[in-house]
């Protein structure tokens, strides 16, 4: 259903006038038969659990038998807006915000992320952002004891980046957090920000962003995308093009994973050392994965392994398994020490994650379709399995 644009409109369209309804009939909370029904299929397709025991359970049969190294779980919760809450509100949207990424990093095992929204801490906090101002203590308190897990625990956080009205005041809070937590003491990053390369300016942005890691002294985590807001950005602010945004996500990851200055990604001062870098490439684009791949391979000649930057490829559950699985499998991967490949696994109660999941097809139906390959991939392999069970492959 979701590989066909015909059938993903119409299945999300009765899905949001379910969640939208107040007809018991209609109710995925309390119609029973229709809450089994969504859990058996969009779903088990793309969320991995309500509570611990079932996450759990399912993360280690990605891990065990699809031999992922590792899981990126996401708390289905979402901040949209609305009215200005009062202070007993947003106390109450704070908590539930720290007590989902508490549970978040318990769940996770070291190596692990934690994707997460600053916004995701409320409304207020939402408005903070958006005017660039700095968190309220009781917001810098969830943050940093959230933080302060991570970073016990060895498990990267992944703040999501929103649209440009929001991304400056992000940008901020993630980057005075990097400096406190990214420390070359630590050997690894804590915290990453989130780039989205359909932005024409987010190569110039990184540039400024690695400088002042590099004389801060801090590594700087940095995750890769190509952004979910397209439709609502002004479009001076985007490239016109797919190509062009696919051209800017390779440069960008180039430059990090050789960790070298380019044209596209200059230093912005003379003489500034290119910082040391942890990467995640959040992709499921084909040639962008082949592309760092090579570089590595190419990199593993004269270095060794270990002396490589930290590199994490990324997809969701339910998306580009195919690609997924082709990098679990891959010599050069299996080489690389410091490569992995993880999934991302969006956890919450169904009505959290089917509204997370139609606003992330909403704004990004492109990659809601990409499920295309994957249906195309599985298909042959159902072909290949039934000849094979009949004596013809």
């Amino acid at each position: 259903m979701s590989s066909s644009p015909v059938l993903l409109s119409m299945c999300f369209g009765i899905l949001q006038r379910m969640l939208d309804s107040k007809s018991a009939l209609m109710s995925i909370e309390r119609n029973p038969v229709l809450a089994t029904l969504l859990k058996k299929t969009f779903y088990a397709q793309f969320c991995v659990g309500e509570q611990k025991d079932e996450v759990v359970r399912n993360t280690d049969f990605a891990r065990s038998v699809l031999g992922y190294d590792g899981i990126l779980f996401e708390y289905a919760l979402e901040v949209l807006g609305g009215e200005a809450p009062t202070a007993e509100e947003t106390k109450k949207e704070i908590e539930v915000w720290r007590k989902g990424m508490l549970q978040s990093v318990d769940m996770a095992k070291e190596g692990d992320f934690v994707g997460l929204k600053w916004s995701g801490l409320g409304r207020h906090a939402l408005h903070l952002l958006q005017n660039q101002q700095d968190a309220t203590p009781d917001m810098w308190e969830a943050i940093t004891a959230a933080c302060d897990a991570a970073a016990a625990k060895g498990v990267g956080l992944l703040p999501g980046a929103e649209e440009e009205i929001t991304n400056r005041g992000l940008e901020k809070w993630t980057l005075a957090l990097q400096k406190k937590y990214n420390t070359r003491e630590q050997g690894r990053a804590v915290l990453y920000a989130t780039y989205q390369c359909y932005l024409r300016g987010i190569s110039q942005r990184l540039a400024q962003h690695l400088e002042k890691a590099s004389k801060e002294g801090y590594i700087a985590g940095v995750k890769l995308v190509r952004g979910a807001y397209l439709t609502s950005e002004p479009k001076e602010l985007t490239y016109d093009t797919k190509e062009g945004t696919d051209a800017n996500y390779d440069a960008c990851a180039t430059a990090v994973v050789k960790q070298q200055w380019t044209d596209e990604v200059p230093s912005p001062s003379p003489n500034t050392p290119f910082p040391p870098v942890n990467i995640v490439l959040a992709t499921h684009n084909l040639a962008s994965v082949q592309n760092a791949k090579k570089i590595r391979a190419s990199q593993m000649l004269t270095t060794a392994p270990a002396n490589l930057p930290r590199l994490t490829y990324a997809q969701l559950q339910g998306m580009a398994d195919e690609i997924s699985q082709s990098l679990v499998l891959d010599p050069t991967m299996k080489a690389d020490t410091q490569a992995k490949v993880v999934k991302c696994m969006t956890w919450g109660t169904t009505t959290e994650c089917l509204n997370f999941l139609l606003r992330r097809a909403s704004e990004n139906k492109e990659a809601a379709l990409r499920t295309e390959d994957t249906r195309k991939a599985m298909g042959a392999e159902l072909w290949r399995r039934m000849k094979t069970a009949v004596g013809l492959a």
